[in-house]
């Protein structure tokens, strides 16, 4: 295994990679780029749990070992395509890890569908989650993630995942609002030390299948989402979210590429009407080391961070945004508090300069880089070439993918069970 150490601002961050598999956050392999989440155990040294099928249920199937009770530990002995069927995937027992790197080519894909976690101590990698509209009619209120936490889930990194054509957000950090009676209550009651690191965020299907009719959307971080480090993904082709930060949340903003957004990249509001007679709390967030790119949907002048003018602590360093001619655009928009520290910083994390970082995210993000799927190719080609598209349906960017059935059993000697990384 080599690691990768790049020297920057903050000094370095370092992700192990190999052409096998991917660093799991270990307590003996922790770079700071997990995060707060970092110290999770997820499944590590749990049962381990063989998905044997791409049924969307029953013996075998992915479902049935999220479903599982106690510390475990997913692996794949298939690989292709789960069709959901419009039923989401729910984590609601702590304690697991699901390895999407120990399945055999092509990987695995879930469609029509997505993922929702509502638990502690959830280790998420290697998976390609592409929900699309699932044969649903515009606005017909088929409104899904593709992955999402929820409720007080906490302790939960979701890494090196593929996320594309949801139909409300790719992948967020959620919950309730106001659970309890103090501030400290709300942020206990929703999501709290969640990583999103080394993921592709990206067509979040606009014109789709939403209530509210147009709606592509990358990240949204929950009023009051404490802790969530969003390290090192590309954001390609959202309208906007990419990511939003609302009311009272606080987290980093790091390393990432942010390609073709919308009317809106990082963002940062709370919703007055949404709060109503509570208290407002300011959100605190490090946007460190990111670089945004125009594109064709992007709005004119778009600035790298906005507001929407209520309060927030923010704290900007080393960053990089420009027109699609290669120019340089404003990098804030909108009232906030500047800090000349950042008011908030995940433990050990160091950062990328950001004039590496289009690389280092376009070879390492998505689910197994070292084995994309062809819809992740063409993103990356996309974003290389300037040529990406907000879509409104699956179909318009190749529809579904159809990929074969595999099959290779799991061999234990083959893998360290602490990290599932390949030995």
């Amino acid at each position: 295994m080599k690691a990768i150490r790049h020297f920057g601002c903050l000094g370095w961050l370092a992700v192990a990679v190999t052409t096998a598999s991917a660093a799991h956050p270990s307590d003996s392999a922790i770079s700071g780029a997990w995060g707060w989440a970092a110290a999770t155990p997820g499944g590590r040294g749990g049962q381990i749990l063989r998905v044997t099928n791409l049924r969307a249920s029953g013996a075998g199937s992915l479902r049935e070992a999220l479903e599982a009770d106690g510390p475990r530990i997913v692996v794949f002995e298939v690989g292709g395509v789960i069709d959901l069927g419009k039923n989401t995937l729910s984590i609601k027992n702590p304690y697991v890890t699901v390895a999407g790197q120990t399945a055999p080519t092509p990987g695995i894909t879930i469609i029509k569908g997505g993922i929702g976690i509502q638990t502690h101590d959830v280790i998420l990698q290697h998976l390609r989650v592409r929900p699309g509209e699932a044969g649903a009619a515009k606005k017909s209120g088929w409104e899904v993630d593709a992955i999402a936490t929820s409720g007080g889930a906490h302790d939960v990194v979701i890494d090196h995942c593929s996320t594309s054509w949801a139909t409300d957000e790719n992948l967020s950090a959620s919950g309730e609002r106001f659970s309890g009676a103090t501030v400290e209550e709300w942020r206990k009651g929703t999501s709290h030390r969640v990583t999103i690191s080394h993921c592709i965020i990206a067509e979040g299907l606009d014109h789709s299948t939403h209530g509210k009719g147009a709606h592509s959307k990358g990240s949204l971080i929950h009023d009051n989402a404490t802790d969530i480090a969003v390290i090192a993904n590309l954001y390609a082709s959202n309208g906007q979210r990419n990511p939003y930060f609302k009311g009272g949340a606080r987290g980093v903003v790091v390393n990432n590429l942010i390609d073709n957004p919308g009317s809106a990249a990082i963002h940062y509001g709370l919703q007055l009407g949404e709060w109503g007679l509570h208290p407002w709390i300011a959100g605190q967030i490090a946007i460190v080391g990111n670089v945004m790119n125009h594109g064709l949907d992007t709005r004119a002048g778009l600035a790298l961070f906005s507001t929407n003018g209520t309060p927030c602590e923010v704290f900007l360093d080393d960053n990089l945004a420009f027109d699609r001619a290669g120019n340089p655009v404003r990098l804030t928009s909108g009232a906030y508090t500047a800090k000349d520290s950042p008011p908030t910083w995940a433990p050990g994390l160091r950062s990328l300069p950001a004039s590496e970082v289009k690389e280092y995210v376009l070879t390492n993000a998505g689910a197994r880089p070292w084995d994309r799927d062809a819809v992740d190719r063409r993103i990356i080609q996309q974003v290389r070439d300037g040529t990406g598209k907000i879509p409104d349906s699956e179909q318009e960017v190749g529809g579904y993918p159809n990929l074969p059935e595999t099959h290779r059993a799991f061999d234990a000697s083959r893998w360290d069970l602490s990290t599932m990384t390949s030995r």
